[in-house]
């Protein structure tokens, strides 16, 4: 006999956990501890590891007062393994590099850009072959955050400093879109140094997503460029550049924006397709995980460099306040297992009372039939957007990875990541790792979700993509 598919199990599962919760008495089947065995299904070894998997302790309904995490004492601990002590790794010692190590090296240095005789970043790409530059000869905030780890192990750190003040006063720049004027703390996607060999000067030009294929602003931006902030500061025990008054400025401006009261019932923040890494069209509008996870570490990260006066203290209480919010909502309702899928597949629909179990109406239907035999029974991870009756199930590579290095998931919820990418490592590694998103979309999916975009077919760029760059964050863990 055919295996039976896990949407087959489950199935089978919650018919027969209501007969028994109902009291109905069936040939072949017992209640043991509240739960249900099948002895007449030919899969007994899959209804066993279900029914006797190690289960996550998910606190699913904690008051604000039991949440309390002390985090405007200490700014260290949030309930998991925290990067902020990791020791600093060094490559300044290393002489027997591998050949490889070095090679790679050299060429980050060529890819540097100078402003005035200074580094200020590194451009997104280097290729000669390539006619079509576009804007890869331009230094992106993101992209550089790799490379300026890169530098700090080596000891190379000005690179990174300059880089910091640079972006920094390019903040204070009027930043307008069409006749719109964004908001004062947004920071750039990318800028450009412009060289006039005859008049011997350097202008730069930012893009604030104005010349953006979409023009959709980075929300991102300003979430990295507070991380990078706090491991310049962790990496060279130098304090007096986050103290100055213009980074705190900095901060305090980027934080006004994603802080303020609005309309908003979820402590997550709302944002427009193609506003992070996957800066086109994908269908990531909401609440994408990728900016909650930055999100997140932002705000840690600035509650331990946020000076202790009247401006700085007035933020570390909201920030605590919304780390508080924003942890509970993300490892409750964002948070996907193989239990909390068969809860899904059993959620009741329209139900109006603040005693709701399905709070956001996900129709069990929508339920993709993939994810059946991609979640394998130990492992979960978070999905990539939740949102009123939307559930995107997408794996995505990058919100998960930094969910686990700012502490965003919980010790069990990071076990759990690593199990499903070890479960699923063909499919999330394969060859050339590593998967910015799982599964790709194609045919009539691909065309109404992305467009028709001719870059984002199945499995290239952000539809699937393979993405190396994606290799710090992960093995980081």
């Amino acid at each position: 006999m055919d295996r039976p598919k896990k949407r087959d199990v489950l199935r089978a599962v919650n018919s027969m956990s209501s007969l028994c919760q109902n009291g109905e008495k069936k040939e072949g089947i017992r209640a043991v501890n509240s739960v249900c065995s099948i002895s007449e299904l030919t899969d007994e070894d899959l209804l066993s590891r279900l029914l006797d998997r190690p289960r996550l302790k998910l606190e699913r309904k904690k008051s604000y007062e039991e949440m309390s995490l002390s985090l405007y004492d200490s700014a260290h601990s949030l309930g998991g393994r925290s990067g902020w002590d990791t020791p600093v790794f060094s490559m300044k010692d290393s002489s027997d590099l591998n050949p490889m190590v070095t090679e790679a090296w050299e060429a980050l240095c060529r890819s540097q850009v100078y402003f005035r005789g200074k580094p200020v970043g590194t451009i997104a790409a280097y290729d000669h072959a390539s006619e079509e530059v576009l804007n890869y000869d331009q230094v992106f905030v993101r992209d550089f955050v790799p490379s300026a780890l890169a530098f700090l192990m080596k000891g190379e750190p000005d690179i990174v400093k300059n880089f910091l003040l640079k972006t920094l006063h390019i903040q204070g720049q009027d930043k307008m879109i069409d006749k719109f004027k964004l908001g004062d703390g947004a920071m750039p996607a990318s800028f450009k140094v412009l060289h006039n060999p005859i008049k011997k000067t350097d202008t730069i030009i930012a893009d604030f997503g104005e010349s953006a294929i979409g023009r959709v602003a980075p929300v991102d931006s300003g979430f990295w460029w507070i991380i990078l902030l706090r491991a310049y500061t962790k990496s060279t025990g130098d304090h007096s550049l986050a103290e100055r008054p213009e980074c705190q400025k900095g901060m305090r401006l980027i934080l006004s924006l994603c802080l303020s009261e609005g309309f908003d019932t979820f402590p997550t923040l709302l944002c427009a397709d193609g506003c992070s890494m996957v800066d086109r069209r994908m269908g990531i509008y909401g609440y994408p995980i990728e900016i909650q996870a930055l999100f997140f570490m932002a705000l840690r990260s600035a509650l331990s460099m946020l000076k202790h006066d009247s401006e700085g203290k007035e933020f570390m209480e909201k920030i605590v306040k919304r780390l508080h919010a924003l942890s509970f909502h993300m490892r409750s309702y964002f948070w996907l297992d193989f239990q909390q899928l068969n809860d899904i597949y059993r959620y009741k629909t329209e139900e109006y009372s603040h005693t709701a179990v399905n709070k956001f109406n996900v129709i069990p239907d929508s339920i993709p039939d993939w994810i059946f035999d991609f979640m394998p029974l130990r492992g979960g991870y978070f999905v990539g957007n939740v949102s009123p009756a939307r559930m995107d199930f997408r794996w995505f590579a990058l919100g998960n990875c930094i969910a686990i290095l700012s502490s965003l998931a919980t010790p069990e919820q990071s076990m759990a990541i690593m199990d499903l990418i070890e479960a699923r490592w063909e499919e999330l590694v394969g060859e050339m790792p590593l998967k910015i998103c799982y599964p790709a979309m194609e045919s009539h999916e691909w065309r109404i979700v992305t467009g028709c975009d001719p870059k984002n077919t199945r499995w290239s760029y952000h539809n699937g993509g393979s993405w190396p760059g994606e290799l710090p964050s992960f093995t980081s863990q």
